[in-house]
């Protein structure tokens, strides 16, 4: 299956097609020098099997984790490129999941001010989410995606294949970005997550969510503002993965979080056990002053206001614009801390 991403100047093709990612080299243009940027999370035999279909390939393999989202990696990476000579009309393979998206196609867009850029996401999260829509960041004194821009890859390529190396915390983790949409935009994909289908009907979970966040992206390229319901729970969601070096929770299993208290209570009722059923936390263990201190500090606060998502009704959403003060007095109200609900 290809959906086409209908953007004014950079439009792209997504492919998502089982068994794709040995076929890289008809649906890719790798006739030159390429840089596969990978992690030691991700099986070497994804990027070898790129590898094996280029003309000229270096593969980079970084740690894996938020850890190599920095100035750091992304400068060892365009040394390599430099070291490599690559020019301009090279190109940089992402094979990995969200960080390796996000670093590889920060960058191809910083290199020579820009060179090609595709993306072979291994990861459900970035499956369904991150590989597509020209977000690449790195991040910076423990904020996340602070440092980035927008810049699109030339085609993504979705191969379900890959999942099968998951552990299923990792499925998990990539799915409540699917949950996150399916509130926001599609009930009916909902109902897979609420009938336990998701991971039997992952190839149509994956087609839904992407047809979702294909047509945000559409519509609002650089998130001037309907693309801001893609950041359903993620604002509470970066202030619990701030605190990573204690709580060790996944992306998914922080936006799951940040999720919960974002909805109307109708909709939460039916959310908990979709949540549950996937085995993501449901209870924020951290100190809740100081997720709330890291989330006020999110690129979409402004002034003293704050803009969220709001689902009002399963496949529904409202962008409500409030004073930081009054969305942390909400929060503590309806987010379970540490395990006891606040009254």
């Amino acid at each position: 299956m290809i959906l086409h991403m209908n953007l004014p100047q950079n439009g792209y093709d997504i492919i998502l097609e089982r068994g794709s990612l040995k076929r890289a080299g008809e649906l890719l243009n790798l006739n030159r020098r390429v840089l596969i940027v990978t992690d030691t999370g991700v099986p070497a035999l994804y990027a070898q099997t790129l590898a094996a279909q280029c003309a000229n390939p270096v593969i980079e393999t970084v740690p894996t984790g938020e850890g190599s989202k920095s100035f750091a990696v992304l400068e060892q990476l365009c040394r390599v490129m430099m070291e490599h000579h690559f020019t301009r009309s090279d190109c940089v393979v992402a094979v990995g999941g969200g960080v390796v998206g996000d670093l590889a196609g920060f960058t191809a867009a910083s290199y020579m001010r820009g060179v090609d850029f595709y993306n072979c996401p291994t990861t459900v999260l970035s499956q369904v989410d991150s590989s597509i829509g020209g977000k690449v960041a790195i991040n910076l004194d423990h904020v996340k995606n602070i440092v980035g821009a927008f810049y699109q890859p030339k085609r993504v390529l979705i191969d379900p294949d890959v999942l099968s190396t998951l552990p299923a915390r990792q499925i998990s983790n990539g799915l409540a970005e699917a949950v996150k949409m399916s509130l926001t935009s599609d009930a009916e994909l909902f109902a897979i997550f609420e009938d336990r289908n998701a991971i039997e009907r992952i190839d149509t979970v994956i087609e839904r969510a992407l047809r979702i966040k294909k047509a945000v992206v559409e519509e609002d390229e650089k998130e001037a503002g309907l693309r801001r319901i893609l950041n359903f729970g993620h604002t509470l969601g970066h202030g619990v993965e701030a605190q990573n070096d204690r709580n060790h929770l996944y992306h998914g299993e922080c936006v799951a979080l940040g999720m919960l208290p974002m909805c109307a209570e109708e909709v939460r009722a039916r959310l908990l056990p979709v949540l549950e059923s996937l085995a993501l936390p449901t209870r924020i263990e951290d100190e809740m002053e100081l997720v709330l201190d890291a989330a006020s500090h999110d690129k979409k606060c402004k002034g003293q206001s704050i803009s969220v998502v709001y689902v009002p009704r399963v496949g529904e959403f409202e962008i409500r614009t409030l004073p930081i003060e009054a969305w942390k007095h909400e929060i503590r109200n309806t987010v379970i801390d540490s395990g006891k609900e606040s009254t």
